[in-house]
């Protein structure tokens, strides 16, 4: 079966830090199933082996074997793989998705397509069942990791495919809003970048729907819809992760780093960080030093 051979390339080249020789493409043994705190990306993601839960607001996904996600904006989530152990790892795939490359293939397919991806932006993340055309075009992309002269010819042709049947699929309206520079999701990721760049700055939410080029009343619907979230939300949750990582390097104290994310208040920062991560920056801090920089990576 195909799940199978996709589970044996996985287990072969997958390496600590997840990358693969080919651009964008990455494969993950994971072997723990504590819970983590990431920025998602914009990827797809199908899982080979093992079941994998993420909470992104308030809403839950949870997706196994032969089952992907797409994420069309870097969002912040927490998940985790549920069950995963050494004897039975948890096995998966993910691509990084690129619009000017679903740009691209929305032109080279017609104007219907395009008018096709217009209209209201669909919520950031979804699952689905693979189709077998997809799972077939992974399988063949993660073979020329043992066919190096192949390699860079084929993994850009077969990266494409996989592309295509994104876009075709089940979650295809999230993808090729993702390609269009005037979609909706365009419009909320120019939003979520800003935020994410200016997190530690308090603002209006006017102000930044103003420059995601929406009026105060449909950015906050559509921002809401494609995030799970409000804007002040959306900007404590990446304060809280960026926090994290400041104290992870062992270089700040827990109050700078407080004030370096934008709280004005210690004990506010330290009562939301706790109920983010389940424990008070001063004691994770301590423990995240001492994790060897791959599983760090991991948790961050």
């Amino acid at each position: 079966m195909l799940i199978d051979e996709l589970r044996d390339l996985i287990e072969r080249h997958a390496r600590e830090d997840g990358t693969t020789p080919i651009d964008g493409v990455m494969v993950a043994r994971h072997d723990i199933s504590a819970p983590e705190h990431s920025m998602s990306g914009s990827v797809m993601a199908l899982i080979a082996q093992g079941v994998k839960r993420l909470a992104l607001g308030d809403r839950v996904y949870e997706y196994g074997a032969g089952q992907f996600l797409v994420s069309s904006l870097d969002m912040p989530v927490s998940g985790q793989f549920v069950g995963a152990s050494s004897a039975e790892p948890a096995l998966g795939f993910g691509l990084i998705l690129h619009p000017p490359s679903i740009a691209d293939l929305l032109l080279r397919s017609g104007a219907s397509m395009a008018r096709g991806a217009r209209g209201a932006a669909p919520s950031a993340m979804a699952v689905s069942d693979a189709p077998q055309q997809l799972v077939e075009a992974v399988v063949r992309l993660l073979r020329l990791l043992d066919s190096p002269r192949d390699l860079p010819v084929l993994a850009p042709l077969i990266k494409q495919e996989i592309l295509w049947w994104l876009i075709v699929g089940e979650q295809g309206a999230a993808v090729r809003h993702l390609g269009l520079a005037d979609s909706n999701l365009s419009h909320i990721a120019r939003a979520v970048s800003w935020i994410r760049e200016h997190y530690a700055r308090p603002f209006r939410v006017e102000d930044v729907a103003e420059i995601s080029g929406m009026s105060a009343s449909a950015f906050y619907r559509h921002f809401q819809a494609v995030t799970a979230m409000s804007p002040i939300q959306f900007q404590k949750q990446i304060r809280l992760q960026e926090a994290r990582l400041k104290l992870a390097s062992g270089r700040h104290d827990v109050t700078g780093v407080g004030y370096s994310v934008g709280y004005d208040s210690p004990a506010q920062f330290s009562r939301e960080y706790r109920r983010q991560f389940g424990t008070p920056p001063s004691q994770d801090s301590a423990r995240l030093r001492q994790l060897p920089d791959a599983k760090l990576s991991a948790l961050v």
